[in-house]
């Protein structure tokens, strides 16, 4: 089989959706297949790239020099070639391929949703408007998806308009091996990348400061949970420091017996001994496309605190914790004592844990979504869609 890869241009850099249509890739050829990757290249960009003129300069190589090149490589393809979009985002080239077999990786369709007007806390510029509008006019030319969750599933009917042939959920797996570490080798680990103080464990949040990551809520439920003890646990923020003033504003609301740290750049071995030893993992999103870190926690043996919303309670599962989904005009101090008062059960529970049973189980649930498991459901649609157009081909 002959795999085409469309993926993101090396000068957005970005580092997922490379690292994701690799992987894939990789894959497939261990496999026997033959891969190649389309991106548009640095063109016009290159001309401007330190000007205030190189988003739009990208543009002209992603969507006016890149559709020709496209055009004059599809006249050299074999026809059994299958084309793959790594994400829904690429939708401006899917024209290009909706009448050879194709597939498109979907992700979330946050940036769509926030251009519709139905995630407040986000909103978008009119250029970002016309934008997200002009990505959902490619896509919905596609005919089969792979979709990274139900909601995410969901959102391309509800949100995307998508009539879709095929749409199949294939969870993503964890790209690093996450296991939980024997508690004094995960502390020596973290002493050793300088990040001390989480002996006696640590209420841990992992994020990357984005809006939905909900930065201000962690601070604020951590607050109302600190000052209800006189040692209260440390807060970990995997994320970078607080610039808003709503996160200075939460931040400053921390009592003085409370701890708060911020780390930026941990690499996956120190994030594993972190998940390892810590009391309970917080991740309260506002949304999310997947939510790594859930799982990642999980495969650890960690408690997740999530909110009772797709995908987080999706991925989740039942061994979660949940808090709700707080809106744009909730009472954010309601929310975060009823937050403080689930991390103190949580706590609790994890302490009555002896025997290591509900650990056990939350692995057991995480070991479900493995890379090798993607991958190979991944063949299995993208053969189907083969299988599929053979057949109308011969029908025709």
């Amino acid at each position: 089989m002959k795999l085409v890869f469309f993926c993101h241009p090396p000068f957005m850099r970005s580092q997922s959706m490379p690292r994701f249509a690799r992987m894939i890739g990789t894959a497939m050829q261990a496999k026997g297949h033959e891969v190649d990757y389309w991106a548009p290249q640095a063109l016009v960009h290159a001309l401007f790239a330190h000007t205030r003129l190189a988003k739009w300069a990208g543009y002209v190589d992603q969507y006016l020099i890149f559709p020709l090149q496209v055009r004059w490589r599809l006249m050299k393809q074999d026809p059994g070639t299958l084309y793959v979009l790594c994400d829904q985002a690429l939708g401006p080239w899917v024209p290009l391929v909706k009448h050879l077999p194709h597939v498109v990786h979907a992700h979330d369709l946050l940036a769509l949703r926030s251009a519709l007007g139905h995630i407040p806390e986000n909103p978008t510029s009119a250029t970002g408007r016309l934008y997200q509008r002009y990505i959902r006019w490619g896509f919905q030319k596609a005919r089969h998806f792979i979709c990274v969750s139900r909601r995410t599933q969901d959102d391309l009917v509800e949100h995307g308009r998508v009539q879709a042939e095929t749409s199949q959920v294939v969870y993503n797996g964890l790209n690093h091996p996450y296991k939980p570490l024997a508690r004094v080798q995960a502390i020596q680990m973290l002493d050793r990348a300088g990040l001390t103080g989480g002996a006696r464990g640590m209420i841990l949040h992992v994020g990357g400061g984005q809006w939905y990551k909900n930065t201000t809520g962690v601070l604020r439920l951590y607050a109302r949970y600190a000052a209800r003890h006189a040692k209260p646990l440390p807060l970990w923020m995997v994320s970078p420091p607080p610039s808003s003033a709503d996160t200075l504003a939460a931040l400053a609301e921390v009592p003085p017996q409370g701890r708060v740290f911020f780390y930026q750049g941990i690499d996956n071995a120190a994030l594993e001994a972190a998940y390892s030893i810590a009391s309970a993992f917080l991740f309260p999103s506002l949304a999310e496309g997947f939510g790594w870190p859930i799982v990642e926690a999980q495969a650890c043996g960690c408690p997740v605190i999530t909110t009772n919303d797709a995908p987080m309670n999706e991925i989740a599962g039942p061994l979660a914790a949940y808090l709700p989904l707080l809106r744009a005009g909730d009472d954010m101090g309601a929310w975060a004592d009823h937050g403080a008062d689930v991390l103190e059960a949580t706590l609790a529970a994890d302490r009555l844990d002896h025997h290591g049973e509900q650990r056990q189980q939350r692995m057991a649930w995480a070991a479900q979504f493995t890379t090798h498991k993607a991958t190979e459901s991944y063949l299995a649609v993208y053969e189907s869609v083969l299988a599929r157009a053979s057949r109308q081909q011969l029908t025709a």
